[in-house]
């Protein structure tokens, strides 16, 4: 695909010519975008009060919300996860989350015991990182470049 002043262009290349499939504007330009917030992760958990107060001891949040035995949520700045209730099996979530100051993050977190499956390094892409487990597997890739 080629974009070319504002429109999406779908184009096939054979061996003597060149045939336009498709072209689809996906935004006009003459309408502005509203706001939107950041998303908000749900994460499956096999306990909801448990996992508010692990993110709370372990990695600096406040207990938010509860609707007993099935959603809730924990915050940290401007940073909000829900949490819902699920029986296992379940796949656990993955999130990539920036630091501004990742040696502060990691020693912040480190300090508090938050479960710290891979340690801050270096890694073949460029990174910084290092990666939290909470108590029901979702996982947390907390990096810098």
């Amino acid at each position: 695909m080629a974009r070319y002043s504002g429109r999406t262009t779908i184009s096939y290349a054979g061996a003597r010519q060149r045939a336009v499939v498709a072209e689809v504007s996906f935004v006009s330009r003459k309408q502005p975008l509203t706001s939107i917030g950041q998303p908000v992760p749900e994460l499956p958990v096999t306990d909801v009060e448990r996992a508010q107060q692990h993110y709370r001891d372990a990695l600096g949040f406040e207990i938010g919300w509860l609707d007993p035995g099935e959603i809730g949520a924990v915050s940290r700045g401007n940073v909000a996860i829900f949490f819902r209730k699920t029986t296992p099996p379940f796949e656990a979530a993955v999130h990539w989350v920036f630091a501004e100051d990742i040696d502060a993050t990691y020693n912040e977190l480190k300090s508090l015991g938050a479960n710290i499956v891979e340690p801050l390094e270096k890694k073949p892409w460029g990174l910084r990182q290092f990666t939290v487990e909470d108590i029901d597997g979702n996982r947390f890739y907390f990096h810098h470049d």
